[in-house]
């Protein structure tokens, strides 16, 4: 298949109590497996099934006859990657070459936490925030849906999941609590520096 569910990098316990692994348990093993098998569904016997997942959701972007195959493709890009965001005793204030770039580029972390913040707040519905290098500067953006940066030629570094299945569980409707957990106990920083290298 094409198109394959990667296994969490942690156990599903491993970011309790911030997110319950109920809710990886739901959010991985379900939501996102049928991402995968949807996806899979729809490129068998096309000539998308043998391409890598990145450039099936770049082929596809934008064609609204493709829409299904871009949605359930750029949801299982989206997520395997949110899943490298998150680390148990992560968040709080980076170290290393993106510390410096998120200063030179923001001005402060906390400017950077702020923007990021509002991003995942302000996403109306379903959605994503993401931190991402446009041009060799860092900048926060959001995308709606399944909707990812890497169509639009930025290169994503950070992503934050505000779909309500990331995090209902745990937070119910609190969305700005779990954006404000996410951001101090849960950046995987390193996996950061290393999309940032």
């Amino acid at each position: 298949m094409a198109i394959t569910l990667p296994e969490l990098p942690y156990a599903k316990n491993a970011l309790e109590p911030f997110i319950g692994s109920q809710t990886l348990e739901i959010h991985h093993g379900k939501h996102h497996k049928a991402y995968v098998d949807n996806g899979n569904k729809l490129i068998e016997g096309t000539d998308l099934a043998d391409l890598p997942l990145e450039d099936i959701v770049k082929k596809v972007a934008g064609d609204p006859s493709k829409a299904g195959i871009f949605n359930n493709a750029a949801q299982v890009w989206n997520h395997s990657f949110y899943w490298k965001c998150m680390k148990p005793n992560g968040g709080g204030a980076p170290t290393g070459a993106v510390a410096d770039k998120i200063k030179a580029d923001f001005g402060s972390y906390e400017k950077f936490v702020e923007e990021f913040k509002n991003a995942g707040a302000t996403q109306f519905g379903s959605g994503w925030a993401w931190l991402v290098v446009d041009g060799g500067k860092l900048k926060v953006t959001k995308t709606p849906n399944a909707e990812t940066p890497i169509t639009q030629g930025l290169k994503p570094i950070l992503v934050v999941d505000v779909w309500e299945h990331a995090y209902y569980l745990d937070y119910q409707n609190r969305r700005p609590d779990y954006l404000t957990t996410f951001v101090d106990k849960l950046i995987n920083w390193d996996f950061v520096n290393s999309c940032l290298a």
